[in-house]
């Protein structure tokens, strides 16, 4: 369409009264479906809210004002509406913005064709206007953000679109869609690729828990099987053995069988098949990385933006906002970066303190127990004491979380990274490693030290020379770990959930009731949107303030509501994949967790949030590298849980050396029989290092009997409390296990890796095309 023809056009719009001009652009002839256009029939690309000023000689409606001045003379088209307390302003941008944005996009080497095509998407327009919008500049240097903190501005949101909301709604956003597939594409067009590839790394991430869910199901019910005729079980609930106080004053001397139903819970999942199955989850962690690489590579082809690159994509966006603009250089300090390792190392210490606190209030717990009132906690002080423990484990990680959200964010300003991409990878690093010291620092000592430096008998390791170190629990180290991991991820998915979704249903009811309600229609201006022929009309101002109301009543997003989704899940990974050998059933809680996770997250995002701002990226990000790191942290984990925490060593090496199947000629007997006496040691009370230890009041059984001696279990002499030589036999043969497991799985991860292709040939195959039509349209266009 030639130039004079367009301007005939317009005016004849014009004096239909399509295009007014008022000062408040309610449509212009760019949107008009009797033009050729660029942009979406759409109303605003952004919404800004302030509360009403009486005074106009107030700082803050001068603020206002001026902030508002700045957006117009970007030739940004402002629409003002007052309601009773708040003012909304609706915001668009030029087409020439956008057009600017193509062309940037096609000679950049991030180029993406799709968005040469047609019209500017949706999702794109308001991420370019939200970059404009926040690096506005008032005289004074503040932006958009710093007006927010100041209560200048109530609220920046850009609208939902009622008809592509209730769509996925209806398709994704509900809970009855709990079993049904995810339509990513659809996300991706509304939230943007980085929302998209969220829920498509989740549910590529919860469908391939069902073998592991399923395996690990096995794994438990192969140990309920054959539970009941264990010789170990069978030992233990028949043993006659009296054990030694497990504290001071009030505990008494108990009888190995106390522990019957504690030993058949730990024999669930301290068995042969755990094995086999951290061996499997290793592995399994490096098939979901390389397999979820090829499944993001498809849909970041079919997106078109497989080569999209962050940092260019900022640079055309500050191009766009500022064709002035001057580049932001790479710099690097030394003094800044030694400054933040040491900030970094002291919070680490803090947090590994704060495990060190939880030790002893388990220490302390457990004394206080034993000497109650309550006859039942008093018999069972240790178990009740590591459930404490681990409920205000669950406690500390939630005050800490926002403790080091704080202390990461003030880091990466020290930083002063050169762009919003670089300080975002900065953050995510930083946060998810306090949060993993947080959750994982406490379980690291209970699955590695608990127990094991608590001492002897007659040389026990006292806190501040009173309290006694607290040792396993009596059917084994591993339940204190698995005791720890079940309540805390029970806990943090179950609590966390509750408050994610009841936290903005809440708030939301909570603002309806506050906010008065304006008529929905209109009748003499509201009609519905002719679906053949794209066209509309805009609404009047009461029905364009009920939207605006609608989406401001709604909570508020920002650029930490994606984060704090992955980060979750990521941690949830983390507890699913490191200790798994103490809890072979995490995969599952996982699995039923994550289906409740993807519906809970669209509702809310969908229905009960504002929009996100649509952000365009091709992969998850550092996350990849978290995930990978953890893979490998799994394999070192489990494996010293296999051969230090658990009892399978220990098992192995009675079988084969002390058993009754050790010369290999006895057929009639369990090799197992004797396993558990003779991991015993036993101390006499007629032995002056012992006799001080224990008081006679402590000597006594349950039925009234006094004994002059007990057992515990190690491996020591009953004489002169030294190591034994199969002490140092099973200590060899745990760390010759912890190497041959380590590099086994390595080696079949690396395998693994090099087997499975990063990318899938069809994907390569289409871009070669791509790329190749790219070339030869644009040697037709320069021989033109």
């Amino acid at each position: 369409m030639s130039r004079h023809r367009r301007q005939a056009s317009i005016e004849l719009l014009e004096l239909m009264g399509v295009v007014k001009e008022n000062g408040h652009h309610f449509d212009s002839p760019e949107t008009s479906p009797l033009l050729p256009s660029v942009r979406t029939p759409l109303s605003y690309d952004y919404v800004l809210v302030a509360k009403t000023v009486d005074d106009p000689e107030k700082d803050t409606f001068k603020m206002q004002e001026a902030f508002i001045e700045k957006l117009k003379m970007k030739n940004l088209k402002i629409t003002k509406i007052i309601d009773d307390t708040v003012v909304f302003y609706g915001i668009q941008a030029p087409n020439e913005v956008f057009e600017k944005y193509r062309y940037l996009l096609k000679v950049s080497d991030a180029c993406n064709w799709s968005e040469q095509q047609g019209n500017v998407p949706l999702s794109t327009r308001i991420r370019i206007v939200h970059f404009i919008l926040s690096h506005v500049f008032l005289n004074t240097g503040e932006n958009l953000f710093e007006l927010l903190k100041k209560k200048v501005f109530e609220a920046k949101f850009c609208l939902h679109e009622r008809k592509t909301q209730k769509e996925l709604r209806k398709s994704w956003a509900r809970w009855t869609a709990c079993f049904r597939g995810q339509p990513i594409n659809d996300v991706r067009n509304y939230f943007g690729e980085k929302v998209a590839l969220y829920y498509l790394w989740l549910g590529w991430y919860t469908l391939l828990l069902l073998p592991a869910s399923l395996l690990g199901v096995v794994v438990f019910l192969y140990a309920l099987a054959f539970y009941n005729t264990s010789p170990l079980i069978k030992e233990v609930c028949e043993s006659n053995t009296i054990m030694c106080p497990l504290c001071d004053k009030r505990c008494k001397v108990w009888l190995l069988s106390d522990t019957c139903l504690y030993a058949k819970v730990s024999i669930l999942f301290d068995n042969e098949g755990t094995v086999m199955f951290a061996m499997f989850m290793a592995v399994w962690t490096t098939l979901f990385l390389e397999f979820w690489k090829r499944h993001r590579a498809s849909y970041t082809c079919e997106w078109k933006v497989f080569d999209w690159c962050e940092e260019e994509e900022e640079l055309i966006l500050e191009i766009v906002n500022n064709a002035e603009c001057a580049p932001k250089e790479h710099k690097h300090s030394y003094l800044r970066s030694t400054l933040v390792l040491i900030l970094v190392t002291l919070i680490l210490l803090l947090i590994i303190g704060l495990a060190h606190a939880l030790v002893v209030f388990r220490v302390v717990a457990t004394v206080m127990l034993a000497e109650g009132s309550w006859e039942f906690l008093s018999d069972h002080s240790n178990t009740a004491a590591v459930i404490l423990g681990a409920v205000l484990h669950y406690f500390t990680i939630t005050i800490m979380t926002r403790v080091n959200r704080i202390v990461s964010l003030k880091l990466c300003d020290i930083e002063e990274n050169q762009s919003f991409a670089a300080s975002e990878r900065s953050f995510t690093v930083k946060m998810f490693t306090f949060q993993f010291f947080t959750l994982f620092s406490s379980l690291f000592y209970v699955a590695f030290f608990l127990g094991r430096i608590n001492g002897h008998p007659g040389g026990y390791v006292r806190i501040a020379g009173k309290w006694r170190l607290e040792e396993c629990h009596p059917s084994g180290c591993l339940t204190d770990l698995f005791i720890q991991m079940a309540i805390i991820m029970v806990l943090k998915q179950t609590i966390s959930n509750v408050f994610e979704f009841g936290g903005p249903w809440f708030n939301r009811w909570l603002k309806r009731r506050r906010t008065k309600k304006l008529q929905r229609k209109c009748p003499h201006c509201y009609k519905k949107e002719d679906q053949q022929t794209n066209r509309w009309q805009e609404l009047c101002e009461i029905c364009k303030l009920s939207d605006w109301l609608r989406n401001y009543r709604l909570n508020d997003v920002n650029s930490f509501s994606l984060f704090n989704e992955f980060l979750e899940m990521v941690l949830q990974f983390s507890f699913t994949t490191i200790f798994v050998a103490a809890f072979p059933l995490a995969p599952l809680l996982a699995l039923i967790n994550n289906i409740i996770e993807i519906r809970l997250d669209a509702i809310k995002m969908v229905s009960l949030e504002r929009r996100m701002v649509p952000k365009k990226t091709n992969d998850i990000g550092v996350w990849t590298d978290v995930l990978e790191a953890i893979g490998v942290l799994a394999v070192i984990a489990n494996g010293l849980v296999i051969g230090i925490s658990s009892d399978f060593i220990p098992r192995l090496v009675y079988r084969y050396n002390y058993g009754p199947c050790a010369n290999g000629t006895v057929t009639d007997m369990d090799c197992m029989a004797g396993y558990i006496n003779n991991s015993l040691s036993t101390v006499y009370m007629n032995d002056q290092r012992i006799y001080n230890e224990f008081s006679p009041d402590q000597m006594v059984t349950p039925s009234g009997q006094n004994v002059s001696y007990c057992s515990y279990k190690d491996y020591r002499s009953n004489e002169d409390y030294s190591l034994t030589p199969q002490f140092w036999l099973i200590l060899a043969v745990r760390f010759a296990f912890v190497i041959l497991f380590e590099h086994v799985v390595v080696i079949c991860k690396f395998v693994t890796a090099w087997f499975v292709p990063s990318v899938p040939l069809d994907v390569k195959n289409q871009r070669l095309f791509d790329k190749l039509s790219r070339l030869k349209e644009e040697l037709s266009s320069s021989e033109v």
